[in-house]
């Protein structure tokens, strides 16, 4: 049987690749030759020219947010704008709820 892919995401170069899993590390760029970051199987790439989109994206890696399969089938809920991620971020703060918990939130209270 197979291995499943998943994706990995180099963020200066705005690429992302499928690959096998392989556990331990997650490889490197064959552009730049920087690590790469595993997202998850569930992630869809932004385009590479949609530089907001890239810069959400980053935010919402760096928080440890994740991009994979639930038993609802998707990752659930993830910001696509820098003013949600702004809003989720402000919320943060001012709760002291942890980052990477205010980013997956669907709707603020």
């Amino acid at each position: 049987m197979a291995h499943a892919k998943t994706s990995l995401v180099c963020l200066p170069c705005r690429a992302s690749y499928k690959q096998c899993y392989l556990g331990d590390h997650d490889g490197l760029c064959p552009r730049c030759a920087e690590p790469l970051i595993h997202v998850g199987s569930a992630f869809a790439p932004p385009r590479r020219r949609d530089t907001a989109a890239w810069r959400t994206l980053s935010v919402l890696l760096h928080a440890g947010v994740r991009f994979h399969k639930s038993c609802f089938g998707g990752p659930g809920y993830r910001p696509r704008t820098r003013s949600e991620v702004r809003e989720r971020m402000a919320y943060a703060r001012r709760t002291g709820e942890p980052l990477a918990r205010a980013l997956v939130r669907h709707e603020l209270p």
